[in-house]
């Protein structure tokens, strides 16, 4: 046998790797139906293979079968699925447009108290109208364990160590949902909240720890999965404000 020859009859060994294409000539369309018929399942497995294929455009036939229509039925679906996509993306960007709002006339508020007094006026009374909540309530840690529960102007005294209690794991913002407010900040309204958010405040190294308590009526106003950034820009605001009004340190 000639070397030739030899090398004629020497077997090919595939890389498994190699391209598709490479097999097109070795692949009859018999031994492709055959396959078929044993995974009938392949298409829906991988449906990425459809744009691949070359639909015939009209039934031709009992036994042919049009994949152009099970193709724009799978188009439909695809569409439909982005279009509920698309509408849950305008509402989630309104609602963050809108809470955005929101915060910075809150913000603009404590920015233009004219005193102390007024500016805990307006976080214990105007932000929940302005943040369109039910209750917004303003705590500090005091070391005096004969303070009553609440002082006047509506700031809530809390013992030591209750912020950092309420703030589970040292995080500064905890979010609840479809639970009852905690009586201990929300004192008489905690029954009326389903929804609320704990916002730690340091006013000062050396001063009381604070807290910011927000609380709505609906379920769903504040959930652990939502965005805190907002929160904490107003957290840092209002921490400025009451710094720079008793003249404490940074």
């Amino acid at each position: 046998m000639s070397e030739e020859m030899a090398r004629e009859k020497k077997p090919i060994v595939r890389s498994p790797e190699a391209p598709v294409d490479t097999f097109d000539q070795d692949l009859g369309d018999a031994q492709v139906a055959a396959y078929l018929r044993r995974h009938p399942n392949l298409l829906l497995q991988n449906p990425e293979l459809l744009r691949a294929l070359t639909p015939p455009s009209r039934q031709r036939g009992e036994d042919v079968y049009d994949f152009q229509s099970f193709m724009i039925h799978r188009l439909r679906e695809d569409l439909d699925h982005l279009g509920v996509e698309h509408e849950h993306l305008v509402v989630t960007s309104r609602n963050n447009l809108f809470g955005q709002t929101r915060v910075h006339q809150s913000v603009l508020a404590m920015l233009g108290a004219a005193s102390f007094e007024q500016l805990v006026h307006i976080v214990t009374t105007d932000l929940a109208v302005l943040l369109d909540l039910d209750v917004v309530t303003l705590c500090v840690e005091v070391a005096e364990a004969e303070l009553p529960r609440t002082v006047a102007g509506g700031v809530v005294t809390l013992r030591p160590g209750a912020v950092d209690e309420l703030l589970s794991s040292g995080r500064d913002i905890v979010l609840y949902d479809l639970s009852e407010g905690d009586a201990t900040v929300f004192h008489g309204t905690a029954e009326l909240v389903r929804s609320s958010a704990l916002l730690r405040l340091r006013f000062s190294r050396t001063g009381p720890v604070g807290l910011l308590a927000l609380g709505s009526r609906h379920g769903g106003r504040f959930h652990p999965g939502q965005g805190t950034e907002l929160l904490g820009f107003l957290a840092r605001v209002l921490e400025y404000c009451v710094r720079a009004w008793l003249r404490l340190p940074d």
